[in-house]
């Protein structure tokens, strides 16, 4: 089988490791798979060297749109994909708009927010509803958050969850060790880990608030942000009014997050709005205790097995991380052993490859 993935970007984020997740575990199968971005840099790439990338370097101008089009028409010609499988919302519309326009024997829609932009985009994606054979969304509770905005028909959008690679993400004592030691952090200490580009929507300045909090109550408590971002000048700038510059770091982007996973105590997620959220799946696998807001599809993934918090509220916040920091050692053993078992049993990427290569069949 012949399968094309198209994303709007390979920046670093949630969708475009999940895009590059399937394309591996499909080119490992013996599929042929290539993988075309619309704009921007691929800063993440596929395992496998066989997976050709092909960028589409869309400008935003009229003519580079239909220029734009005219690339993918061709791309899609000379490749003759089985399945055409696009993710995010700019990769969605364009494939759309492309259709009546280029023969596509299969064409996949996938969203991965309960957010994907204001009505216009939301009228763009009713108005286009027919062009895609199968539209999916990440968790059940987006799907509603569609049918509300009338981005689809009722029963129009299938539920289908990201797949988490649990040979990767998995509880890694030597790994901890490791890490904690080379950064100095004491046993004694306890460490805070958020994972998640430096932008609005992960509402850092809500985590940094109530870490602030947090830092009153306790001391030996650490926290790293893992990710970078447009908002990390003012991000860094919060840390200094705060009086926190001893105790959080901001450690960029990383290639090793399973291990920074393992090194920490607490994993937490403060965005204000989320698809699947898949950050708090990754650290579930591997047996963190979890405090994340209650934003997207993040309680369908939790599923009782970490503590939900409201949104943008640092005092909550801060007591249910201050609550789960002082679990006891079994009690936390316990809730972590359920997280990882959750997602084995629901998320896992094996699991999720099967259906979607069913979905891309029939």
């Amino acid at each position: 089988m012949k399968i094309l993935y198209v994303v709007t970007g390979l920046g670093v984020g949630g969708a475009e490791r999940q895009v590059l997740d399937l394309a591996d575990r499909f080119g490992i199968q013996g599929h042929e798979v290539k993988i075309c971005y619309l704009t921007g840099p691929a800063l993440l790439r596929p395992m496998l060297n066989s997976i050709e990338l092909i960028p589409l370097n869309l400008k935003k101008t009229i003519p580079g749109f239909m220029l734009g089009i005219i690339n993918l028409g061709k791309i899609i010609k000379n490749f003759a994909p089985d399945v055409v499988h696009a993710h995010m919302v700019h990769a969605n519309l364009f494939t759309r708009i492309i259709r009546p326009f280029c023969s596509i024997k299969k064409l996949i829609n996938t969203a991965h927010n309960t957010n994907e932009g204001g009505r216009a985009r939301m009228l763009a994606y009713r108005l286009t509803h027919s062009l895609a054979d199968v539209t999916t969304n990440v968790t059940l509770e987006a799907v509603r958050v569609f049918e509300q905005k009338k981005a689809c028909p009722i029963g129009g959008m299938q539920a289908m969850p990201n797949g988490i690679d649990t040979d990767i993400f998995k509880p890694d004592l030597l790994a901890r060790n490791a890490i904690r030691a080379s950064e100095h952090i004491g046993q004694d200490e306890k460490l805070v880990v958020a994972v998640g580009r430096l932008v609005d929507a992960k509402d850092y300045d809500n985590l940094l608030m109530a870490f602030s909090k947090l830092c009153e109550k306790r001391s030996k408590v650490k926290l790293w942000i893992v990710g970078d971002g447009p908002e990390r000048d003012k991000l860094e700038n919060l840390v200094k009014l705060l009086g926190l510059s001893g105790d959080v770091r901001f450690l960029g982007v990383r290639s090793d997050v399973n291990n920074i996973y393992n090194a920490a105590d607490l994993y937490t997620l403060s965005s204000a709005w989320e698809g699947f959220g898949l950050v708090v799946a990754e650290a579930m696998a591997t047996e963190k205790v979890v405090v994340a807001t209650d934003c997207g599809g993040v309680k369908e993934v939790l599923g009782g097995c970490g503590y939900l918090v409201p949104r943008k509220d640092p005092s909550s916040l801060m007591q249910a991380m201050s609550t789960a920091l002082d679990l006891d050692p079994e009690d936390s053993r316990k809730l972590s052993i359920s997280a990882r078992d959750r997602i084995v049993k629901n998320y896992s990427i094996n699991e999720i490859v099967d259906v979607w290569a069913r979905i891309y069949k029939y």
